[in-house]
């Protein structure tokens, strides 16, 4: 963690509050992006990064260090945005197993890295049908570039179940653009 957090934090502690605006500054829109991928709404994901924020602050005391600030605010901001999603109706993909079973890892590749104007709109199409969990592992890491190990941090996961995690994700992504370009 930085030394120059860490001496912001105790001096909040300490009670000069108005400090915790650099926190503020520093992550509300990286935070702002991580909920608002999640949740799908500008409004909601307002609301919940005032509360993501809300919560650190009241918790500041129980920040133990062992983890970056930022690591730590990330999960509350997941847990969250998680906890808000879990009172709304969820909707479940379906996908074909044979053609789940059957990609190949170079199929894949060839598909996503594409990046003319056409495909990137299919693959923002594409994430907006992943879960809200999915979405946001793909926000940490394609978007954010955090690493694998600070990623697992956030999601209390072990490095080989987002490692899995992102792999199906990939396959999931490739699924939903063939799915839509057959419908077209």
């Amino acid at each position: 963690m930085k030394n120059d957090e860490l001496h912001i934090i105790t001096s909040i502690l300490a009670g000069n509050t108005e400090r915790f605006s650099y926190f503020l500054d520093t992550y509300g829109q990286q935070i702002f992006t991580l909920i608002v991928r999640m949740v799908g709404s500008p409004e909601d994901a307002e609301e919940l990064t005032q509360d993501t924020f809300m919560k650190a602050f009241r918790h500041l005391s129980d920040f133990n260090g062992k983890s970056s600030f930022s690591t730590w605010l990330y999960r509350i901001a997941y847990n969250t945005a998680l906890s808000s999603l879990r009172k709304q109706p969820n909707e479940v993909l379906s996908v074909d197993d044979r053609l789940w079973n059957n990609l190949t890892e170079n199929e894949i590749d060839r598909a996503l890295d594409e990046e003319d104007e056409e495909r990137i709109e299919q693959l923002q199409r594409a994430l907006e049908k992943l879960t809200p969990d999915e979405r946001a592992l793909v926000t940490l890491f394609y978007e954010e570039d955090k690493p694998i190990a600070e990623i697992c941090h956030i999601l209390n996961q072990t490095e080989g179940n987002v490692k899995v995690k992102l792999y199906r994700i990939r396959k999931k992504l490739y699924i939903l653009i063939k799915q839509e370009e057959e419908t077209r």
